[in-house]
């Protein structure tokens, strides 16, 4: 009867343990994946990206129609959208922390991470919060919350399937590192007039203007007499493509403020038809002291880049090598060469 007891409560401790194992078992795979399913299966769903940095900057990508705007309907950079939608899809888990880590990167994580929030169809789905680079900086440690599982408190190492390096730098709050750099993508058929005027050379101005196909090139509101139609029309072309080169990262508002109130050396008017016209105020980079040259002082200038007021009230840097198509018009028709003069004051050939 003994030995009948004993045989019972063995089989007992046995049943017990096999259930704790199995329980135990069953609750490993579910915080494995609370875990590690960072990922978006179905990315057409996602409709809306919120970036928020360390730096209390927010940036909102919204899905409108097939591209992807600012939360005001704005132009980004579509290239850039498509690398956190392709980051989205393809993360993948890469490996685990040491436990004796998971506090340590939960309290640097909660003072500073950057979040990442992610809705499809309109709903809330996951979060990210994306914290420092994994020790071979070839992933990146983060933490997950979803709508599925909760919130997840252990850290994990995660990495882009295929891609050596970490994620974060595809994800950014900075607005002006989402600007279209876009300019003018204007077809010549859509052009009305456009107007060159140098303020500190206006032997250099010029217009063009077009009326169906009739062409016509003023010079100091005279019109020229002789010009070549297929190089009109080639001037004309160079609007179809012109972008900036980077947004203003070096000034702060109050020096922004007195460039804008300085004279600019061009102002390019361009008329669309049925448009307003869209104006760009042009200013000098000047990256030296004023130096006395003969009897006139002459300030040392960037010969690359200058500072362009876009209609929008921002400032940008831009190339001379872009614009210069532009700016240049005896290029494209003959001038008057006896008051055309470089800035060096000799006459162009």
């Amino acid at each position: 009867m003994k030995k009948l007891i004993i045989l019972i409560l063995a089989l007992g401790s046995l049943a017990v343990l096999a259930f704790y194992a199995m329980n135990l078992s069953q609750k490993k795979g579910k915080s494995d994946t609370e875990l590690i399913d960072f990922a978006i299966k179905d990315v057409s769903t996602i409709d809306k990206v919120i970036i928020s940095d360390p730096f209390s900057r927010v940036f909102e990508l919204v899905k409108n129609g097939e591209e992807w705007t600012d939360k005001d309907g704005g132009c980004i950079t579509q290239q850039n959208a498509e690398f956190v939608i392709d980051a989205l899809k393809n993360i993948e888990f890469k490996g685990y922390l040491p436990d004796n880590s998971h506090k340590k990167f939960i309290t640097l994580m909660s003072a500073q991470n950057t979040k990442v929030e992610i809705f499809q169809n309109g709903e809330w789905t996951k979060t990210w919060y994306i914290g420092p680079a994994s020790k071979d900086h070839y992933g990146q440690i983060m933490l997950l919350d979803s709508k599925e599982y909760g919130k997840s408190d252990i850290p994990v190492v995660m990495k882009i399937k295929g891609v050596h390096g970490i994620i974060e730098p595809r994800f950014y709050a900075d607005k002006r590192k989402w600007m279209c750099t876009n300019i003018f993508s204007i077809p010549v058929n859509d052009l009305a007039y456009v107007e060159v005027k140098f303020n500190d050379e206006p032997e250099r101005s010029f217009k063009v203007t077009k009326n169906k196909n009739k062409l016509d090139v003023f010079q100091q509101g005279k019109p020229l007499l002789v010009t070549d139609t297929s190089m009109i029309y080639r001037y004309l072309n160079n609007y179809q493509k012109i972008h900036y080169d980077i947004p203003n990262y070096e000034l702060s508002e109050k020096q922004v403020d007195s460039i804008k109130r300085t004279i600019p050396f061009c102002v390019l008017t361009v008329k669309e038809l049925h448009k307003k016209p869209t104006k760009l105020r042009c200013f000098r980079i000047i990256t030296g002291a004023e130096e006395i040259v003969g009897a006139a002082s002459v300030a040392d200038v960037d010969k690359n880049r200058f500072w362009c007021e876009l209609p929008n009230g921002q400032l940008v840097k831009c190339q001379y090598f872009v614009f210069n198509p532009l700016f240049l018009g005896h290029i494209y028709f003959p001038m008057d060469l006896t008051i055309l003069k470089t800035h060096d004051g000799i006459v162009p050939k």
